[in-house]
């Protein structure tokens, strides 16, 4: 009976797994076989482009230059409210300049695949993992992962590179966390609901059809690119990351579960950060 009850069990383990690849696989044979599948997909193509303009504009645009030159831009279209020399200030400048990269990378991440989602394609944004069926039916999945991640956390934060790299804005010693920090994390954690959808949805999804399960490893690529510069350790976890969080993606054909296991993470490595340093407790 024992013995049984293993069989059981990783049969049951192995079906979880292969379910949502062999579905995808399944989608992507029925779509080459149909009488459209002819020729060059423009839209997996166009997918793929957008994501490299995509991450371009966002190496090139939301760098400190580009910072400065958007103060002095927005001080000339905006006289008498906008400072760009208050902004450029060392008291400000390091909050100003987050706050742009974030607001920058969410735009950047949400608005031009919307529009090509809508307006090229002509789908809904739930084709593309924007919807609320089935974000729950993984959540012990999210507990388990939080498990596993949370003490990884607690113990890397111990690491000098951990603790040079995180949080991106540091509040001055005797400054308290509201409002800027708190204002800062806000925008932080919209930068990630804009990256699960980025990668988990407009990618995945958009590629589903004509890689199958291979998407996720598509996706995972460029994912991980986009840490480096990062601590190793982390540029490493995100390959594993990319795929577990595209697999949750492909499972529930929705991105909301990724994004707050992003964001839970996220926050639990600044607190770690201020923890060690002092400045949250």
């Amino acid at each position: 009976m024992i013995v049984k009850g293993k069989e059981s069990w990783l049969k049951n383990v192995i079906s979880f797994v292969t379910e949502p690849l062999f579905e995808a696989e399944r989608e992507r044979k029925d779509h080459l076989e149909s009488e459209n599948s002819g020729g060059l997909d423009w839209e997996v193509a166009g997918v793929l482009v957008l994501v490299a303009i995509v991450l371009t504009l966002q190496e090139y645009l939301l760098r400190p230059a580009e910072y400065s030159e958007f103060l002095h831009w927005m001080q000339r279209s905006f006289s008498g409210m906008i400072n760009a020399e208050t902004w450029m200030s060392p008291e400000n400048y390091s909050f100003g300049f987050l706050l742009y990269w974030a607001c920058g990378q969410t735009l950047l991440y949400v608005v031009p695949p919307i529009i090509f989602i809508r307006f090229v394609c002509r789908k809904s944004l739930g084709d593309y993992g924007v919807k609320l069926k089935g974000v729950f039916s993984l959540w012990w999945m999210y507990i388990l992962m939080l498990a596993v991640m949370l003490p990884i956390v607690i113990v890397v934060s111990r690491s000098e590179g951990f603790q040079a790299t995180y949080p991106f804005f540091e509040p001055f010693p005797d400054e308290p966390l509201w409002p800027r920090f708190w204002i800062w994390e806000v925008a932080y954690f919209l930068q990630f609901v804009g990256l699960e959808f980025f990668f988990r949805g407009f990618l995945l999804h958009g590629i589903r059809r004509r890689f199958g399960a291979y998407a996720i490893f598509v996706m995972m690529v460029p994912y991980c690119m986009i840490h480096f510069g990062k601590p190793m350790p982390e540029t490493f976890a995100a390959i594993f990351a990319g795929i577990i969080l595209g697999f949750m993606s492909l499972k529930t054909r929705s991105i909301w579960m990724g994004a707050a296991l992003h964001v839970t993470v996220a926050l639990a490595m600044d607190t770690c950060a201020l923890w060690r340093s002092g400045k949250f407790f």
